[in-house]
């Protein structure tokens, strides 16, 4: 069940917020939680009913072995340390099988004569996601973090629908107090009113602009995978259609995640800042994506020894965690290259800081000019990496770079079956780059869970959320356009990871 079908909208988003809050106000505030669980479940197992299996038997486990691990939180207690290993090893043997198997075995395969043979397997939808969420909370429990667990508690915090199928990535701690307040018997208007419309303006994204500019990446990245070479602007036209549209339509799930976990009176972690409007790498990644680049720091850099070590071993720290954070986006090498060539980019801007820091102190990077450079190089460095990202292999990629820098001289002329759609593309880089993100223009009401401190934009003023009949009337725009283009719902991008 996809959040942009009318099935999602029309149907079970609205029946399984009626009976949640009437059982609130009925005074029955644990079956409010159960009926959540419930419905996150149906959820989950609409797409394909075998793996229920697999996510329910993922909870029990991890249950089992987190109230284990609280029992024994201390740190010089064997028994805690040995269920910890015990229980990150068993969600690492899950997804690596799941995910992983076939990948492993296809690489292994030739330097082993063949011994094993791959098998099809369907990938499980959110394996990674609440595969990480629960080794996050094993962590977490092991340092002495959790101090209380409640099987339909954790139950909610792994299925909860809105969050389960693509994030954020969310913590036991940050949403246990949520789900003990009692929620379900107070009817928040306000809340209601602002997740209505944070669902529309995700909707609105997914639909109309991500899945609208997907008629302009998807038909460069065909026309590459046959092996025809690409003109200079038809690459550039394919690259930078997929940036937007991988930008909307993750944008948009955020913020559709963000909106419906409002109207039960939840919030969630920020997940999504604006990432193209980053001045370097490392900003990036702290806008991208965020709860998985905090998983990352917090369950694998740190760990490693992060930046305590001198910067040579933080360079290769860096390096090590974006590796891994590209093969948990997909078991192919060209995810493995993305997220080392994004570490590299990292490691590069850690000692360019390092360096400013130790000779450059007093250089001032705040102009105007040079923030505008710093934008312009950041978000070319990162179109030129989706490229690798999208691409079916690693011979397509290097094909589309060759064509963006002039090196196809050799080509066939499919100018008229790729839309170029150059005049969309220039209004969506003023939009990445010049206009408020949700988070701003709802910035006068808490609609997420961390406060995160935005450089406000000259437009945000004029932009700012109030519960009036002038927003209304946006809402009823932005729902009637959307409604209006759910001829074919088509999934997320990251349902895939």
């Amino acid at each position: 069940m996809l959040f942009n079908s009318y099935s999602f909208i029309f149907l079970f988003l609205p029946f399984t917020f009626y009976f949640y809050y009437l059982l609130g106000r009925l005074g029955k505030n644990r079956i409010a939680i159960g009926w959540l669980v419930g419905a996150s479940l149906f959820f989950y197992g609409w797409w394909n009913p075998i793996y229920l299996y697999l996510i329910i038997t993922s909870i029990i486990i991890n249950f089992f072995v987190g109230s284990v691990i609280i029992k024994n939180e201390n740190s010089a207690n064997k028994r805690g340390k040995s269920f910890l290993i015990l229980g990150v090893s068993f969600n690492l043997a899950l997804l690596g099988y799941f995910k992983y198997r076939n990948f492993f075995i296809e690489n292994l395969n030739p330097l082993l004569h063949d011994p094993f043979s791959t098998v099809q397997i369907a990938l499980p939808l959110a394996i990674s996601f609440f595969t990480f969420q629960q080794i996050a909370f094993l962590v977490d429990a092991y340092r002495g973090e959790i101090k209380d667990n409640n099987f339909l508690n954790y139950c909610l915090f792994v299925t909860f629908f809105p969050q389960l199928i693509a994030g954020p990535i969310v913590r036991f701690r940050e949403m246990m107090p949520q789900y003990t307040s009692g929620l379900a018997s107070r009817v928040n208007q306000e809340n209601i009113a602002a997740g209505l419309m944070i669902f529309s303006i995700g909707l609105f994204k997914k639909v109309f602009i991500a899945d609208g500019i997907a008629l302009y990446s998807t038909p460069v990245f065909d026309v590459a995978s046959e092996g025809i070479a690409l003109t200079f602007y038809e690459s550039w036209s394919g690259a930078l259609s997929y940036t937007f549209q991988l930008y909307f339509d993750f944008s948009g799930y955020s913020d559709m995640a963000i909106g419906m976990i409002l109207l039960f009176g939840f919030r969630l972690p920020i997940n999504f800042n604006s990432p193209y409007k980053a001045e370097n790498i490392i900003e990036f990644w702290r806008r991208w994506h965020m709860t998985l680049a905090q998983f990352l720091r917090d369950y694998l850099y740190i760990p490693l020894g992060g930046n305590q070590k001198g910067q040579g071993r933080q360079s290769i720290n860096v390096l090590i965690t974006m590796l891994l954070g590209g093969l948990w986006h997909g078991a192919g090498w060209t995810f493995v290259l993305w997220g080392g060539l994004h570490g590299l980019c990292l490691a590069v801007n850690h000692s360019w800081h390092n360096f400013q820091h130790a000779y450059w102190p007093d250089k001032n990077q705040s102009s105007l000019l040079w923030s505008g450079l710093s934008r312009v190089i950041t978000f070319l460095i990162v179109v030129f990496l989706w490229v690798l990202f999208r691409a079916e292999n690693l011979e397509v990629a290097i094909s589309i770079w060759k064509s963006m820098i002039g090196m196809n001289d050799q080509y066939v002329d499919i100018a008229t079956n790729i839309k170029l759609g150059k005049g969309r593309l220039i209004i969506l880089l003023l939009v990445v780059w010049f206009m408020p993100n949700t988070q701003q223009i709802f910035s006068k009401f808490k609609v997420v869970l961390t406060d995160h401190k935005l450089k406000p934009d000259w437009l945000l003023p004029w932009l700012q959320w109030e519960p009036n009949k002038y927003w209304a009337i946006i809402i009823a725009i932005l729902s009637i356009v959307s409604v209006l283009s759910l001829t074919r719902p088509s999934e997320f991008l990251y349902f895939q990871f």
